[in-house]
């Protein structure tokens, strides 16, 4: 009998050489306010340095890319004096949409780099379990997104409001980020798609349009993106806890 040795996969997965985005160019339209929310401070520190310290956490992550808008001049000074296990680049500018923004981070990634996971720098609290899950399920697959079910019973609509069909639930699942594929897969889908970039709105639905199989690994509800002022209340509250736990 042959003996399949457990730590087998995950010392291969460990070759990977992962390069993650944090996509933090968006308007943050629903959240308000005169400090874009990523640089808000919670619980001492602002919401992209916990995001950052989260992901500081997969040892696979050895460069991180930030995504910012232009003219953000907060980055230097929120990241001042803070220490991570990953390599942090030089930010770049992002664009009008979520794709265009992740073109041009992923331009700027070293060529080292191989595997590429897009996360979204409002989402401060990815779990090791979901980081690591989404990171097998990809080396596995070639792409992968984090996923959870869906509890509500979902309508599909026309533009009048009336209901056209109403979808199998357990088929179902409200995706997250990070969302990892292959580099050679992402660069391929974006040239595809070049003419309809600013349709898709998750780099997931890139790989779909260009033919490439994406699978759902495990998600996780602690894995909110904060949207609104409540969300930074839920944060906080979060955060205190945890650190509740480790006094």
């Amino acid at each position: 009998m042959t003996c399949i040795d457990p730590g087998w996969e995950r010392r291969t997965i460990s070759f990977m050489n992962v390069g993650m985005l944090v996509l933090a160019a968006g308007s943050g339209s629903r959240f308000g306010g005169d400090i874009p929310k990523q640089y808000v401070n919670v619980a001492g520190k602002p919401l992209l340095v916990h995001t950052l310290h989260a992901l500081a956490q997969e040892p696979r992550i050895q460069v991180v890319q930030l995504v910012l808008s232009e003219g953000d001049n907060r980055f230097a000074d929120a990241v001042a004096g803070e220490e991570f296990s990953f390599r942090l680049l030089s930010p770049v500018t992002g664009g009008p949409s979520r794709s265009i923004s992740m073109l041009n981070g992923m331009t700027a990634l070293p060529e080292s780099v191989d595997m590429v996971a897009v996360h979204d720098a409002a989402r401060p609290m990815p779990t090791p379990a979901l980081l690591a899950d989404v990171l097998d399920m990809a080396e596995r697959f070639g792409a992968a997104i984090p996923g959870i079910e869906v509890a509500d019973t979902i309508k599909r609509i026309d533009e009048r409001g009336r209901v056209l069909e109403t979808p199998d639930r357990r088929r179902l699942r409200a995706v997250q980020t990070p969302q990892v594929a292959r580099r050679d897969w992402f660069e391929e889908a974006l040239a595809l798609e070049a003419e309809r970039l600013s349709s898709h709105t998750d780099d997931a639905s890139l790989l779909e349009a260009a033919g490439f199989p994406v699978h759902i690994s495990r998600g996780d509800a602690m894995n909110r993106k904060v949207t609104r002022p409540e969300d930074m209340d839920w944060l906080r509250t979060m955060l205190n806890r945890i650190s509740e736990q480790h006094l």
